[in-house]
């Protein structure tokens, strides 16, 4: 009875011991989930931005960043004195190697993020639909996106990681089905 007594209190013990020990490292904290706490400047950075939807016949142009993990509508900072027209089409033309011509305005978008865990960011981002007229998706802008692919309306609003850009591209495939705008009949070979 004495060893089976001295048994527990060792596993106990040790037990004891090694919760201690790991509860105290931070390590093991993040990787339990626990909040930990980080130093974010209660200054906010204000951003704007342009970005667009391109159509070619019935198919709709996406970019993949994050290592593919995220799909989006392509987008990017203004430049000084450039309007957010011009911009959306030279960003959607360097991010994905194809160039559109704006037929219509689509809503807007507001969000705040934390950049590189320390600064508070409040972005807007007007977006517009762009008829396709020249150039491939194969010649899109590897420092900043993995891949530019074409998709089906229904599936590349499916695809789309961030409700944001899921609203704007339903808001554009309203516009098209309900024929709000003109779009070319015709787009690039696939």
């Amino acid at each position: 009875a004495a060893l089976v007594e001295f048994g527990w209190t060792m596993v106990v013990g040790v037990l004891a011991t090694l919760i201690c020990a790991l509860t105290l490292t931070p390590a093991l904290l993040s990787a339990l989930g626990r909040p930990r706490r980080i130093a974010v400047s209660t200054e906010v950075s204000e951003q704007h931005s342009a970005g667009g939807l391109v159509v070619r016949g019935d198919e709709v142009l996406l970019i993949a960043t994050a290592g593919g993990r995220r799909w989006q509508l392509p987008k990017g900072h203004l430049e000084a004195g450039e309007l957010p027209a011009e911009a959306a089409v030279r960003e959607v033309r360097e991010e994905t190697g194809v160039t559109g011509a704006i037929v219509a305005p689509l809503s807007g978008v507001d969000y705040t993020f934390i950049e590189r865990g320390t600064r508070r960011i409040r972005k807007h981002v007007d977006y517009f639909l762009l008829a396709y007229e020249s150039g491939s998706e194969t010649d899109f802008e590897p420092r900043e996106v993995v891949a530019a692919r074409w998709f089906s309306w229904a599936e590349a609003i499916t695809r789309l990681s961030h409700a944001n850009d899921r609203r704007v591209a339903e808001q554009a495939w309203r516009i098209v089905r309900e024929g709000q705008v003109e779009l070319p009949t015709s787009g690039a070979p696939k």
